[in-house]
Formats: C-alpha cells, sequence, structure tokens
C-alpha cells in the first residue's frame, strides 16, 4: 500500500516558552517569511490517497441533505396535522450558504444565519398552526351557528305547518259544523212542515166532518173575481153551482138563519151567520125551507135550487162575507180552508 511523501518541516520550530507562539525573529534563521504553503509550493502527491480539489460542492451538498432533513420533518409534522384533520401549513426554508462563502471567512455566521432561518421557519410553521387552529375552531363556531339557525328555520317552518294544517282543520271542522247545522235546520223545519201538514190535514178532516158542500150533482159555471158585463160590479161576486131546479140546498155549518126571502137581483136569498160572525149566503132558491131566526145544523136543507132574479139558468149562487162585511172574499178559497174541494 502506497504512503504519501513526508511533508518538509517548518523553517523554525515555535518556543513554547515565550510569550508568543512564534516569538521575535532571529539572526540564525535569517530573513523571516510567513510559510503559506499552496497547491503550487507542494508536490504532487499520488496515490489512491489523493485528495481531489473542492469546488464548493461538497458543503452546497451537505447543505442540500440538511435542507431535505428539515424537509423531511416539516412534511412530518404536516402529515400529522393531516392525519389530525388540520389543513396544512406552507413553511418557507431559508437559503443554506455555499461552500464559497464559507471559504471567504463567513463560514462563522453561516451556520448561525442558518439555524435562525430553521427556527423562523419553525416559529412561521407554529403560527401558521395556531392560525390554523383559530381558522378551524372559527370555522367550527360557524357551522355550528348555521346549524342552529337551519334548525330555527325548520322549526319555525313546521310550526306554520302546523298552524297551516290546525287552522285548515279547523275551517274544515267549522264548515262541517255550519253545513251540519244547515242541514239539521232544513231537516226540523220540514219535520216541522210535515208535522204542520199532518196536523193541518187532521184539521180538515175533522172541518169536513163539520162543514158540508151545500149542494150535490153539480157544475162549477162561473169563479169569484171573474169580469163579465152581467154583472152590476163588473166581476163575478161569488161561486156558482149550477144545478137543476129543485135539488137540495144544504147548511154548509151549523149556524142561524139570520135572513130568508126576496132579494133583488139575488131572487130568493137565505143568510146563514156561523158563531164565528161569518155571513153565507145562498142566491137564486127556487124556494125556501127555514125562516130568520132558526138554528141549523151542518147538512140540513135550507132549500132548493131556482133560476129567481138576476141568473140565465138554474143554478145556486154562494157568497162568503167574513164578519158580515159587505164586500165578499173568494168562496172557493173558504170552503177549501174548512177541508171542502168544490
Amino acid at each position: 500500500m502506497a504512503s504519501n511523501r513526508p511533508a518538509p518541516q517548518a523553517p523554525f520550530a515555535p518556543d513554547a516558552s515565550e510569550p508568543f507562539a512564534y516569538g521575535a525573529p532571529r539572526a540564525e534563521d535569517g530573513a523571516w517569511e510567513e510559510w503559506n504553503p499552496t497547491e503550487e509550493s507542494l508536490p504532487a502527491v499520488r496515490g489512491r490517497h489523493r485528495v481531489a480539489k473542492q469546488r464548493g460542492g461538497g458543503l452546497a451538498r451537505s447543505s442540500t441533505v440538511l435542507g431535505v432533513g428539515v424537509i423531511a420533518a416539516v412534511g412530518a409534522g404536516g402529515m400529522a396535522s393531516a392525519n389530525t384533520g388540520k389543513p396544512p401549513v406552507s413553511i418557507a426554508l431559508p437559503d443554506l450558504p455555499s461552500v464559497d462563502s464559507l471559504i471567504d471567512g463567513h463560514h462563522t455566521d453561516a451556520p448561525a444565519a442558518s439555524l435562525a432561518g430553521v427556527a423562523t421557519a419553525t416559529a412561521t410553521a407554529a403560527g401558521d398552526a395556531s392560525t390554523a387552529d383559530a381558522g378551524e375552531a372559527l370555522r367550527s363556531r360557524i357551522m355550528a351557528q348555521a346549524e342552529r339557525q337551519q334548525s330555527k328555520a325548520d322549526s319555525r317552518a313546521t310550526a306554520a305547518a302546523v298552524a297551516k294544517a290546525d287552522q285548515q282543520a279547523a275551517e274544515a271542522a267549522a264548515k262541517a259544523a255550519k253545513e251540519a247545522s244547515v242541514k239539521a235546520a232544513a231537516a226540523k223545519e220540514k219535520a216541522e212542515a210535515d208535522a204542520e201538514k199532518k196536523a193541518e190535514e187532521a184539521r180538515l178532516a175533522t172541518l169536513a166532518k163539520q162543514y158540508t158542500l151545500p149542494t150535490s150533482s153539480y157544475t162549477i159555471t162561473s169563479t169569484f173575481g171573474q169580469a163579465g158585463s152581467m154583472w152590476s160590479s163588473g166581476y163575478h161576486t161569488g161561486l156558482d153551482f149550477a144545478a137543476p131546479t129543485g135539488t137540495l140546498i144544504k147548511a154548509i155549518h151549523s149556524g142561524t138563519i139570520t135572513e130568508a126571502g126576496w132579494a133583488g137581483a139575488y131572487g130568493y136569498r137565505t143568510i146563514l151567520t156561523l158563531d164565528d160572525g161569518t155571513e153565507l149566503w145562498f142566491c137564486h132558491q127556487s124556494s125556501i125551507s127555514v125562516s130568520a131566526g132558526q138554528k141549523v145544523s151542518t147538512g140540513e136543507v135550507i132549500g132548493r135550487v131556482g133560476a129567481t132574479g138576476n141568473v140565465t139558468g138554474p143554478h145556486l149562487h154562494l157568497e162568503v162575507h167574513p164578519g158580515g162585511q159587505p164586500t165578499g172574499i173568494d168562496p172557493g178559497a173558504w170552503l177549501r180552508g174548512k177541508g171542502l174541494t168544490p
């Protein structure tokens, strides 16, 4: 194995007893000059252990390795932050010095500056992480507030829907109740009308037993209110029952005969006054069977059909005067009110 050639010794050896490392120059040493070996002054070294000239790349590579280590460490922290659900943090790395800057005599301050840059980057990363934590907390509060507001909005919407449904149900119930009330009122009214009708029918049936038509085998030839020149008043004032002369005339209801005799245009007339004061006039009779003041009952014969007075043929002219008043009413309506159909 080859070895390097020994380097030449220095022109003098320092004396350790002297106050300074090299002491003062001595005369025997000759002219003194600083020994500063250079690459040109030294013989070339041959062999496996020859040291190549450094061109500033070694320390640069070292700084690159240091930067890669810092990036790896920071990346590990970022991965940990990512695993915890926090957003990644940006880190600014300082520029590390090159070998040339170290050789030029600035190597003393460069490591400190590099370390200061790393510390600054670390502090920046910590600050960014703190800012990220504050941002995450703010985001969480905003999301929680949004959820509360959404929950309140949903609650208000639900309450509004429930209130609307209740209102619709109340309106439907009120409408149903109103319809039911209307139906009940209509049913009640119908029931009352039916009851009243039945009562009236019963009353008329009872009256029909108490009242009777004035004659039989007749034909209605003239009605009440019918206009014509043959009547002095210009209209017919009674109801005409045309029947053969001699047909029996009966008392419609029980009462008192208040008049019986000749009455001019009415011919022979009989007036029957009922208990309520209503007067029934039986006119144009051929004969009278009762006298004034006589009491008669329902269906009793009081005369016969004739053609006396102002007539065109044999018939019974019947008039009804409530309360004895001079103007009469429709005899047909009055008879129907008593349960009789002329």
